[in-house]
């Protein structure tokens, strides 16, 4: 019972608006990452920044990449990643060209000629149809919206932190100095009016793509294909798939490589999946006890 309760509420979800209480919500949007011309400029954590007036990070670079944040964090929404990957990697037929950065683009080269090459990857929150941290939040600070992004609202939160480990991906985080807890709305003040996210409209390359997520999946499944007969031998989709653990992702990605050679986990698995096989056991035992314990005190009275 509880396994059938479990696949009821975190199976596929069509609409995780309406699922969420809207009536005749719009379309569900979301973000396409294609990290095949991401070039790393870092744009996207800029806007990302200066839009929602978040706190800089520091200008010391890491001494394992060309990068000051090291990871998506409660001041760090946007996150671009660097990957330096040294050995004989296979070559993908043709070249890029600087300035044909369009969704029929070839691929950066998978080897520079000398047995290396970068991956580049824009990460943010996945916005997931099945979200724990929206599960686990006891003040209701963490919503599903009406587009289908979940936001945290920095203003009901009490800071206790239940969100932060439940989330498979370690995207959410309690900001040092204030004590809440905050991480990518997906621009809603933005989207909700109709714009386009900070990030999606300073990527010089369109890497980051935002629109209906119906709509980018089947975009993303063609580039995928294409980047395929290119000869990208590992280029994988993540997160767009309904199915998965986590229902799918919000924003999903295009990768050239494993997900874990980007950090990413391989097979996320929304972390209250458990919860109601927990509770049956729970109760269970619960009953258990109470049951022992009557029968004793029946056996007094005899």
């Amino acid at each position: 019972m509880a396994e059938r309760l479990a696949d009821r509420l975190y199976g596929v979800l069509d609409d995780v608006a309406a699922d969420a209480g809207y009536d005749d919500p719009p379309v569900r949007m979301g973000f396409f990452t294609d990290t095949s011309v991401c070039i790393g400029c870092k744009a996207c954590e800029v806007a990302c920044k200066e839009w929602n007036l978040l706190p800089e990070d520091g200008m010391a670079l890491l001494g394992s990449s060309y990068d000051n944040t090291g990871r998506l964090g409660a001041s760090t929404w946007r996150h671009v990643k660097f990957v330096e990957q040294s050995g004989r990697v296979a070559v993908a037929p043709g070249r890029h060209t600087p300035g044909s950065f369009d969704h029929g683009a070839t691929p950066p080269p998978e080897d520079d000629g000398d047995g290396l090459r970068w991956l580049m990857a824009s990460d943010v929150c996945k916005h997931c149809t099945h979200a724990a941290c929206l599960d686990v939040c006891p003040t209701g600070a963490l919503i599903r919206t009406e587009l289908g992004t979940v936001v945290v609202q920095s203003d009901v939160c009490n800071g206790c932190g239940y969100c932060v480990p439940a989330c498979p991906f370690g995207v959410i985080e309690i900001r040092e100095g204030d004590g809440r807890a905050f991480k990518c709305t997906l621009c809603y003040d933005r989207t909700r009016a109709g714009l386009e996210p900070a990030c999606a409209t300073a990527c010089p390359t369109n890497s980051i793509q935002y629109g209906p997520l119906d709509e980018l999946r089947h975009r993303a499944a063609e580039r995928a294909e294409e980047l395929r007969r290119r000869g990208a031998q590992k280029v994988q989709l993540y997160g767009e798939r309904p199915d998965d653990g986590i229902g799918g992702a919000g924003a999903f990605f295009l990768l050239l490589d494993d997900p874990e050679v980007y950090g990413l986990p391989p097979d996320p698995v929304v972390t209250t999946r458990d919860l109601p096989r927990m509770w049956a056991f729970a109760a269970g035992a619960a009953a258990a006890v109470v049951a022992s314990v009557v029968a004793s005190f029946a056996g007094r009275r005899k």
